[in-house]
């Protein structure tokens, strides 16, 4: 149990490191879509190298598919409703907050998954765990620099993306403590929800918040970030 806390720490404490690396400085909005960018490459890595791959091979696509469709409706419905509220204030932090969604809809699985795999005696390699930073870092720097450009406190984005984490590091105990439990086809439904709720905040949220901070230079950044992820998923 106690390493699934360690591991449940380090996995989610990119999310806080950067919502806390927006509060130091102002990032300038061209480098903030530069950031977005590469994450959003390193997760579609993410996507398709680790959550895809692992999820077909630990229970066909069928769990797997299902998943993503539960994420996907997930992921949608919490933004939708975000955004009504957010009209209704008529504030500009929608987009924050929806990274906000995606990082807890992506990391409560991902990481529920992380805890069974240690229960089971699977070891965590260093290319996985800085695959993981690589992937929440810019998400967390971009959506708590949005949140703070909306008006919100600087206390209130601390709060929230600590509470992020800490959901996040919960679910690897939770994972943990269930891994008796519950079987491969649990594990490829938990890969396959957060492969869908990605998928659908990289489109409607993170993409296009990157492509209008950083324009012509969205693309690249999203290769590189790919390229990354994927060279430290292969290495895994």
């Amino acid at each position: 149990m106690g390493q699934a806390v360690l591991w449940g720490a380090v996995a989610a404490s990119p999310l806080l490191v950067g919502a806390l690396l927006a509060l130091v400085r102002r990032w300038p909005d061209r480098l903030l879509g530069i950031i977005l960018g590469f994450g959003a490459g390193a997760l579609m890595a993410s996507i398709a190298f680790e959550l895809w791959e692992q999820g077909v091979a630990l229970a066909g696509h069928l769990p797997l598919i299902a998943g993503v469709a539960a994420g996907a409706l997930c992921y949608y419905i919490g933004a939708r409703i975000l955004d009504a509220r957010q009209a209704k204030k008529k504030k500009a932090d929608a987009g924050g907050g929806s990274l906000a969604i995606g990082a807890l809809l992506d990391g409560v699985p991902e990481q529920l998954v992380l805890g069974i795999g240690l229960a089971s005696g699977e070891g965590v390699s260093v290319a996985l765990v800085v695959a993981i930073l690589v992937s929440n870092l810019p998400e967390s720097i971009g959506s708590a620099a949005d949140l703070l450009a909306g008006g919100m406190r600087r206390s209130r984005v601390v709060l929230l993306w600590a509470g992020v984490a800490v959901l996040c590091a919960i679910a690897t105990v939770g994972g943990f403590a269930l891994a008796s439990v519950v079987d491969d086809s649990f594990r490829a439904g938990a890969n396959g929800f957060a492969a869908g709720a990605l998928l659908v905040m990289l489109v409607d949220s993170m993409v296009p918040e990157a492509q209008k901070k950083a324009k012509e230079s969205t693309g690249l950044a999203t290769v590189i970030g790919f390229a990354f992820a994927a060279w430290l998923a292969l290495a895994a």
